[in-house]
């Protein structure tokens, strides 16, 4: 019995994922929404691959991984939830917003976390939560994000936060060559 449920379930799902795919080719992809989030997406690793200190780029990386893994996965919960949603997804098979989980969320962590490296991390975590206080209403200004059943203070608290586990992890020394036993 189960299993025809989530057949029926699964027959569902593939049904709604290509109306997604028809109506994002018809109704979103190379628009101005779209081309924006293009934009978010390769900017900042344009920026990051000018201006990264490389003599810190293992340790920066190993954080921002953490970040889009951690924002993306988030991004999936809210908007499974239905607590927001993006009108205007960069790519439709994915479940969150491409631009902000995997581009300038990690990179925008990893450049504070280079940046004056000895400057109290809290204050570094507040510019970070500050920042998403400042662009999420922006990108709901230009009707990317819609914030359905959500407020802008929990995402400072959850930048400020996952900033500093960020500084956590890249500054940690417990890093280890490989070595044959």
């Amino acid at each position: 019995m189960i299993f025809d449920t989530f057949s029926e379930f699964y027959k569902k799902n593939m049904k709604l994922n290509e109306e997604i795919i028809k109506a994002w080719s018809d109704k979103t992809l190379f628009t101005y929404h779209w081309w924006v989030g293009v934009f978010l997406f390769i900017l900042p690793y344009m920026l990051w691959f000018k201006f990264r200190k490389r003599n810190s780029v293992d340790r920066l990386h190993y954080a921002g991984i953490f970040v889009a893994f951690a924002s993306s996965t988030l991004d999936y919960v809210g908007t499974f939830f239905g607590l927001w949603k993006y009108d205007y997804e960069v790519i439709p098979i994915l479940p969150t917003y491409t631009p902000f989980s995997f581009s300038v969320l990690p990179i925008t962590v990893m450049f504070i976390l280079q940046i004056k490296p000895k400057i109290n991390p809290f204050l570094k975590a507040l510019a970070f939560a500050v920042f998403s206080l400042i662009a999420l209403p922006i990108v709901q200004a230009l009707g990317i994000y819609d914030p359905v059943k959500w407020n802008y203070f929990y995402s400072f608290i959850i930048q400020f936060i996952m900033y500093l586990i960020a500084h956590y992890l890249a500054s940690r020394n417990r890093f280890a060559e490989l070595k044959e036993q």
